[in-house]
């Protein structure tokens, strides 16, 4: 990687030779003349950026001569565009006027962290995220983001796509968009596929790595990513987006918007479509999706009504490819053939696939699924000293997947053999359907005070109800009794969550700043019916929680400041650890205690922070190998594990034009008593071999995460973008075993933008994404188990292999 920046320096090195110029300044309020601390300011079409110190002072450098457009925002303030031609340093005074009507930013103020917040956070604006919008999944747009690692399934992050932070999972990731839960209620899991082109949608995006802010829905066990959707636009617009590339991937967007009407009122529209054949054999997807916002935008009260729905079908790639097949090892492929029994035709499609092999070979082997939002959110001013902030919701879906099966036995759906003359029928072909159909809704509420110079409090939480019918049916089979569209299992669960968090934030002095947050959660959980196995299940769960949190900031001086934190999260089980634990036996729920310290620095060329963490976990839920009666995986509590680790992350300006932003994340993860399952089916009743290791890591938290983005924007308009991932080594399970491994990988990717503002348009943006131009060979996931047969130990490993180099292009235009 560095090597890349190296060359790529020594030939922009003659542009030190430019006259180069800088423009500084203040920003304050335009009625009492205080500064304004955080203020952004930009100039537009560039890379120079940066916001205000505590004394509301600003600085931009080495810019070339010219005429710039600069743009100063705060929030609750009116923005403010200048035109400014540049031949000298230049000096100026900016006073910004408070807006007239209430900001969107009250809507997240309750979830979000602040600068005196002492948590490890980063943001991502709607410019960040409109130049990596290309048409893939959100984990995709944040992958520069410190510590995270993304995967898709069909390898080029359209359809069924994930997200991992300090190595933490997607069902252990706080995901809210408006301060509204997102994560599924029994799975604890965010299926970006049901919400395709959301980022187009997305005005900012806070992600929050560790315990967090108390916040609404599933426990942070491992980050918090806070959206919040489209911002206010005063001036009517309209904005095609098309963009096309490698692996038939298309996306079409139209946005259009009314601008401020009567000073009042606001509609905002979106629609999308999304398609891609994928990289992996069949791993196609077609996502459709809108996005609907009407507001009321008074000086003291704000009234959004949203709605947004996702379609998806996307045919199935979540089998993986066998390790053998990912190393083109022929023999170890016969082998596989072998211990698993693979058809002529099964073995044939495993053979000839080569990197891209799917083992789905039928025509509708297909995920259907519809997701529809439904937002009221209300905020009010009260003589500017408290905010409310309230919010009803509701969230519909509905759908089901498609498999074929090739023989299974008719007992397993609740059938009858059947007898036909002499010959008696046990099992057959057949086609069926899992369907989920759920409801969920519930209230948010936040109310800020802010009336005091030293001490601000929210008062917030929410109760939220889902209601999930979960059941199974036979379309089609070769050989069936009559009942064959029956439901041949259903089962019905119903999860309340309620709760309540109160966080103060008081000034000691005007260095010291202290923290406070305490939130109460309880859950009740019932479930009852019919599994997919046809096992009876039945349970009600109830769970109470307290989860504090405390800490400080300290400023050293108006751009750097200290901060530490101590936070207790707790987070219940997920329905397959209820329904799935061995009879008798019940999971535990999981705590976390996690400590975070850290500093954060501004300079006028520069920012930079640097942050140590420790997640310290009790009875975290791990798979050990150990399967249930029906052979399904199950997880269990594991005593004491951690995760500590540093995070680096900062921006200089390297060069005229020239900015480069990376962090970088080393960490330890350990579970210090590990007891692995392991199954012989030699021995007589397949009795379980029990490995007790210890120290281990865990899996899928790989030692080193690292990112880079290099941008040179050698005039208005273009910008010139090198993105670079680094992804140590990780394991696919908690026994460190080297056979059963991820191998690290380093990822670069050109971007180039091009901005066109003609006469008859507001812009033109043309753009162009070369994803992994040094063409790696690489997997980003996978799964393993292992089991003794014939003799010997047999490690199965399936990974998901990645795109090569490949590419998209795409023209955006803004009326």
């Amino acid at each position: 990687m560095n090597r890349y920046y190296l060359c790529f320096g020594m030939l922009l090195s003659p542009l030190y030779l430019f006259a180069q110029f800088s423009i500084s300044g203040k920003v304050v309020d335009e009625k009492s003349g205080e500064p304004l601390t955080g203020a952004a300011v930009f100039l537009i079409n560039t890379n120079k950026a940066t916001a205000t110190d505590a004394e509301g002072r600003f600085y931009l450098n080495t810019i070339d001569e010219g005429t710039y457009t600069l743009s100063a925002t705060f929030i609750g303030y009116e923005p403010l565009l200048q035109q400014i031609a540049v031949d000298k340093d230049i000096k100026l005074g900016i006073t910004l006027k408070q807006k007239a009507i209430l900001a969107d930013e009250v809507i997240v103020r309750a979830t979000r962290a602040s600068a005196k917040t002492p948590a490890t956070y980063s943001e991502i604006s709607q410019v960040e995220l409109e130049k990596q919008n290309f048409g893939q999944d959100m984990p995709f747009l944040l992958n520069q983001m410190p510590s995270v690692v993304v995967t898709s399934d069909a390898g080029a992050g359209v359809g069924y796509t994930g997200i991992r932070i300090r190595g933490s999972d997607p069902t252990r990731i706080n995901v809210t968009v408006n301060g509204i839960p997102i994560n599924d209620s029994e799975s604890h899991g965010v299926f970006w596929v049901n919400m395709p082109d959301f980022a187009s949608s997305a005005d900012n995006i806070q992600v929050q790595r560790g315990v967090g802010t108390s916040t609404n829905g599933a426990a942070a066990f491992g980050a918090t990513i806070d959206i919040q959707t489209t911002d206010l636009e005063t001036e009517p617009y309209a904005e095609v987006n098309n963009a096309y590339g490698s692996f038939n991937t298309r996306k079409h967007t139209f946005m259009a918007g009314t601008g401020l009407l009567n000073n009042r009122f606001t509609v905002d529209a979106r629609l999308s479509k999304i398609a891609s054949d994928g990289y992996i054999d069949r791993a196609a997807s077609d996502l459709q999706s809108y996005f609907l916002s009407a507001g009321y935008h008074g000086k003291n009260t704000l009234l959004k009504l949203n709605t947004f729905s996702g379609k998806e079908v996307t045919y199935q790639s979540w089998y993986g490819t066998p390790e053998a097949r990912v190393n083109n090892d022929i023999e170890g492929m016969q082998a596989y053939i072998d211990r698993n029994y693979l058809s002529d035709a099964e073995a044939d499609n495993l053979l000839n696939a080569g990197r891209t092999y799917n083992f789905y070979t039928y025509d509708n082997q297909v995920d259907n699924y519809q997701q529809d939002h439904y937002q009221a959110i209300l905020a009010h001013d009260f003589a500017k000293v408290f905010t409310l902030n309230t919010a009803l919701h509701y969230t519909r879906g509905k759908g089901y997947y498609e498999q074929y099966r090739d023989d299974d036995d008719l007992e397993d759906y609740g059938l009858n053999d059947i007898i036909i003359v002499n010959d008696t029928i046990t099992s057959t072909e057949l086609i069926r359907r899992r369907w989920l159909d759920n409801d969920f809704y519930g209230i948010t509420y936040a109310l800020n005070y802010t009336g005091s110079d030293k001490l601000d409090v929210v008062v917030g939480g929410g109760w939220n109800k889902y209601d999930g019918d979960h059941f199974g049916e036979i379309i089609w089979a070769r050989f069936a009794g009559s009942n064959i569209l029956d439901r041949y299992y259903d089962n019905r669960a119903v999860k309340k969550d309620f709760n309540i968090y109160a966080k103060a934030f008081y000034d000691i002095t005007d260095q010291l700043n202290l923290f406070g947050d305490l939130q109460m959660r309880k859950i009740n959980y019932t479930y009852g019916g019919v599994d997919n196995d046809l096992r009876e299940i039945d349970g009600k769960e109830n769970f109470n929680f307290f989860n504090p949190k405390f800490g400080f900031t300290y400023r050293l001086s108006p751009s750097n400041q200290l901060y530490a934190s101590y936070s207790i999260g707790n987070r219940e089980p997920v329905r397959s650890d209820f329904i799935d634990a061995p009879e008798g036996t019940t999971p535990r729920p999981e705590t976390l205690r996690n400590v975070e310290a850290g500093i954060r620095m501004k300079a006028a060329s520069y920012s930079f922070s640097t942050n140590i963490y420790l997640m310290d976990y009790k009875d975290q839920l791990v798979l050990t190998g150990e399967l249930n009666d029906v052979g399904a995986s199950i997880r269990k509590n594991v005593d004491r594990s951690y995760r500590a680790g540093i995070e680096l992350a900062g921006e200089i300006a390297l060069l005229p034009n020239l900015q480069f932003q990376g962090n970088l994340t080393l960490s330890r993860n350990k579970i210090n008593k590990f007891a692995e399952t392991v199954y012989d089916y030699d021995a007589e009743g397949s009795p379980v071999v029990v490995n007790n290791l210890e120290n281990t890591d865990i899996s899928f938290s790989p030692a080193v995460i690292s990112s880079a983005v290099l941008s040179y924007a050698p005039f208005n308009g273009l910008e010139l973008s090198l993105l670079s991932k680094y992804v140590g080594s990780q394991y696919l399970d908690n026994t460190s075993s080297d056979d059963r491994k991820i191998e690290d990988y380093l990822i670069n990717d050109v971007r180039i933008i091009y901005n066109l503002r003609p006469k008859i348009v507001k812009r033109v943006q043309l753009s162009l994404l070369i994803n992994n131009i040094s063409d790696v060979r690489y997997a980003s996931n996978g799964y393993t188990y292992g089991y003794k047969a014939g003799g010997e130990t047999i490690t199965e490993n399936f990974y998901y292999p990645q795109a090569g180099i490949n590419v998209m292009a795409a023209i955006g235009i803004r009326f």
